[in-house]
């Protein structure tokens, strides 16, 4: 299964949470992508294979 809408999902929040002042949740976010980078590239390709990067930036907010 591709996985890619989460970090499609996770990109979108960690945009609204620097544009919107929330440096916090902001540091959150980034970290649940790592793990998501992590865990991910894990199943997908077993330990050998690097994870895949999410897209450089989320998609254009309104």
């Amino acid at each position: 299964m591709r996985h890619d809408w989460v970090f499609d999902v996770l990109s979108d929040l960690l945009t609204y949470a620097t544009q919107n002042g929330l440096p916090r949740l902001a540091a959150k976010v980034s970290e649940t992508i790592d793990e998501a980078r992590r865990e991910i590239g894990a199943s997908e390709g077993g330990p050998d294979e690097p994870p895949q990067s999410p897209p450089p930036s989320g998609r254009k907010m309104h």
